[in-house]
């Protein structure tokens, strides 16, 4: 029967972990912004210049001097 007591007083302690969590995270702004992350997939990602751009613009110049 002590058993139970103990298990109650353990359960209770980490909802209340939980529950101090979950106030933290809310009051920290985690659930501030909950469209632009949906949406995210839905823009082009800004191209890096680096060595796609240098090779493609090598083709192009290749390409214009046959002409």
């Amino acid at each position: 029967m002590s058993v139970i007591f103990v298990l109650i007083i353990v359960s209770m302690v980490v909802a209340g972990g939980f529950l101090a969590l979950f106030i933290w995270a809310n009051k920290s702004g985690q659930f501030d912004d909950t469209v632009t992350p949906s949406m995210r997939m839905l823009f082009d990602d800004k191209k890096k210049r680096g060595t796609e751009n240098t090779s493609q613009q090598a083709e192009a110049t290749h390409h214009n001097r046959d002409d």
